[in-house]
């Protein structure tokens, strides 16, 4: 009996004990879950709530550089069909490049003698109208790239026709290297110039039914170039007879051809919306410290001019903590709370292939910073240009697109 009486008072204690665990269980997790809650709602109200994700810029750019993806129609077709299927929304067709238009052009005609490039592929078509009308029908939006800006290949008919164009080096050189190309850069200060190209811009804008138009670094110059007698006579002009420094990163003659620059953005955009009010203006360049410091082009200062519409920063980094810190620069977030602003991400190139693994990675990390969206650099070195099988390459892209998303409103009511 004794032993009994003692089992039942072990067992009772040990009830005891085990509910009174329990509760201070309950009671500590209750408190867990309220702290949880408070941070969170602490946490939501510093960090403003992501973009819906039934909005997303998807894009890529064609180019007739390394690739034929311009150069047949029904190759061309089918490829945005294919980019369609895949959930894109915006394709950036190269119009300018080599010194020649890519679709039929009475301006280029007029000036340089041909209208259109001499590339066999393009003859008797007009590619740019093709890739408005099936982009259109795909629901891809189109806006031209303007590749070449004033830039120019050194034995172009441009340049041939127009030596007094060109602008150079303080030695006089004129060729600047692309690779194993010879290019020669068009002066942007000479009014001639600046005709013709806007000339070439308005164009476009009137003849084709297009969502925008896109501009990137070439819309502005090496920075070691500007050294031609017309450019040299207009600063000394404006700056009391003294001339250029002679080192060409000297902080005034690098801001005084910048501000330039700038100044004929701003007659190019009043040009374009004079003729469509609602035709994007898009630019493309570089991080700022490179576009300012190597092309003259100060796209910070146009977006805070309302310049630019649309920004797509190039961001072709392997590294991915130099990738984020670009993401990062103050100017790039400033841009953001103004504009949408989206990633260009290296597909890969010529020679170079770019695994998907870093291509999804990159996207997630634009994501996760709430950017508009990513764009590709290039349509062939999504799948075809890769050391990765194209199925498995088109599967990947099918994950990072996995359903169709409204392309975003670029002119009215976006919010960061």
């Amino acid at each position: 009996m004794k032993k009994l009486v003692k089992w039942l008072a072990t067992v009772v204690s040990w009830n005891f004990y085990q509910t009174r665990k329990r509760a201070l269980f309950a009671i500590t997790l209750a408190v867990s879950m309220v702290a949880t809650v408070m941070l969170s709602l602490t946490v939501n109200a510093q960090t403003p709530p992501l973009r819906s994700p039934d909005s997303e810029l998807r894009g890529v750019w064609l180019t007739n550089i390394d690739s034929d993806v311009l150069f047949e129609q029904n190759r061309l077709k089918s490829s945005l069909q294919r980019l369609s299927e895949l959930n894109f929304n915006i394709v950036y067709p190269t119009v300018w490049n080599w010194g020649y238009t890519l679709y039929p052009s009475k301006v280029a005609a007029a000036t340089i003698g041909r209208s259109l490039d001499p590339t066999p592929g393009l003859q008797g078509r007009d590619m740019l109208k093709e890739v408005v009308e099936e982009g259109h029908k795909q629901g891809l939006k189109v806006i031209p790239w303007f590749e070449f800006g004033f830039m120019a290949p050194a034995d172009s008919q441009l340049a041939k026709r127009y030596p007094q164009w060109l602008t150079n080096r303080r030695n006089g050189t004129r060729i600047v290297k692309e690779g194993t190309h010879d290019r020669v850069w068009l002066s942007p200060f000479r009014p001639d110039v600046q005709k013709f190209i806007q000339n070439l811009i308005v164009e476009i804008v009137k003849n084709y039914d297009i969502d925008g138009i896109q501009f990137d670094d070439h819309f502005g110059l090496p920075s070691e170039l500007g050294y031609d007698p017309y450019t040299v006579a207009l600063y000394k002009k404006e700056h009391r007879g003294r001339a250029p420094a002679a080192n060409f990163k000297d902080p005034e003659w690098v801001r005084w051809r910048a501000n330039k620059i700038t100044d004929y953005m701003k007659q190019v955009f009043t040009a374009i919306k004079a003729v469509k009010k609602d035709c994007i203006v898009s630019v493309a360049p570089n991080p700022q410290r490179f576009s300012y410091e190597f092309f003259l082009a100060d796209w910070e200062k146009w977006e805070r001019m309302g310049l630019v519409e649309d920004l797509v920063l190039q961001i072709y980094r392997d590294d991915l903590n130099v990738f984020v810190k670009e993401l990062e620069y103050p100017e790039v977030k400033a841009a953001k709370s103004h504009i949408p602003v989206s990633i260009g991400i290296l597909s890969g190139l010529k020679g170079r292939s770019v695994p998907m693994q870093q291509i999804q990675t990159q996207v997630q990390k634009v994501r996760d910073r709430n950017f508009a969206g990513v764009a590709f650099f290039f349509y062939e070195t999504l799948w075809n240009m890769s050391k990765e099988k194209p199925l498995d390459r088109q599967t990947a892209l099918q994950k990072i697109f996995p359903t169709r998303t409204a392309y975003p409103n670029l002119l009215t009511g976006w919010k960061p």
